[in-house]
């Protein structure tokens, strides 16, 4: 009984790459990884919003979670993924590099933001991990993405 519950406390993130940056996010978020797919653009979107892509009968809009977070912009090419995620009800793709882990962790391994950190940052991170020589910034997706039910 006792390791089913120590099952229970363990997490699943996927953890990606944007650049030379690693993030990760709650598995349970994560409805299927995909391939690049050219999008649809939408005319006055907000510059992070690629445009949209039909998925299986769904419209679905695509972030470009590089300029999101302030890191630049990633030119979509053949190589990158697209990351299909459920936030508050809505689909939502996120594009990036690649996907590198999925990986099981103990809630004790992500360790808070800095205090120092700002007001957006804060709203952005959940938390840090590290492993071995790697830090994984926790991306909370309500906060990268705020205004999700007005995107559609």
């Amino acid at each position: 009984m006792a390791a089913a519950s120590l099952d229970d406390d363990l997490r699943e993130v996927v953890a990606f790459r944007i650049g030379s940056q690693e993030f990760c996010i709650d598995i349970r978020a994560v409805r299927e990884i995909r391939s690049w797919t050219p999008t649809t653009v939408l005319p006055h979107a907000p510059s992070y919003i690629i445009g949209v892509i039909n998925l299986r009968g769904s419209v679905v809009p695509i972030i470009n979670l590089a300029e999101r977070l302030g890191l630049g912009s990633l030119e979509p090419e053949a190589r990158h993924v697209i990351i299909i995620t459920v936030v508050e009800g809505q689909v939502v793709g996120l594009l990036v590099d690649a996907v590198s882990d999925i990986l099981t962790l103990p809630p004790s391994s992500v360790q808070p933001m800095p205090k120092i950190a700002s007001e957006t940052t804060l709203s952005f991170v959940r938390g840090v991990i590290t492993l071995d020589q790697r830090m994984l910034r926790l991306l909370d997706l309500i906060g990268v993405l705020p205004n999700v039910r007005r995107m559609m």
